[in-house]
């Protein structure tokens, strides 16, 4: 039996929607440039023949794999939780305290993780660090550059 794969809501609705896209959308698309490449004749040197399939399969793959990420998916719900302890799914505000930059991560799934948009993997050293600390503690995090100290000064769940 597969783990558990930790998400919030909204990832898995992105996921969920991703594959419907591939499904109701790519799938056939592929599908109809097959047959289009197929009808211009010799199969062995035509490229878009074989640019369609390698497509194909991609589509298939990601469709496969999306369906067993979220078969296997456990949504902790944000607004369901509280506390000052950071969890999976908090946003957490730290201060570094070096140069007292603050940034402000949500500890998401693997699968929605998207540093652009302040959203870390539990999994990632960031983190790993944060999770069962409380607001004010401090926490050290090794990063490529050494360790770094941060002030966690706020814990939400939103």
């Amino acid at each position: 039996m597969l783990d558990k794969i930790p998400m919030t809501p909204s990832g898995l609705n992105k996921l969920e929607e991703e594959l419907k896209n591939l499904k109701y959308n790519e799938r056939p698309a592929v599908i109809q440039a097959i047959s289009e490449a197929r009808a211009l004749g010799d199969l062995s040197e035509n490229a878009e023949y074989h640019s369609a399939k390698e497509k194909q399969g991609f589509v298939e793959s990601r469709i496969s794999y999306l369906e067993g990420v979220i078969s296997s998916a456990e949504v902790i719900d944000p607004k369901k939780m509280s506390g000052n302890t950071v969890r999976f799914s908090a946003t957490v505000t730290i201060v570094d305290v070096e140069t007292d930059e603050e940034k402000v991560y949500q500890i998401v799934g693997k699968e929605e993780a998207d540093i652009n948009c302040g959203k870390i993997s539990y999994d990632s050293p960031i983190a790993r660090a944060l999770i069962g600390k409380e607001k004010g503690e401090e926490v050290t995090v090794q990063s490529p550059k050494g360790p770094r100290d941060f002030e966690i000064e706020n814990v939400e769940y939103k």
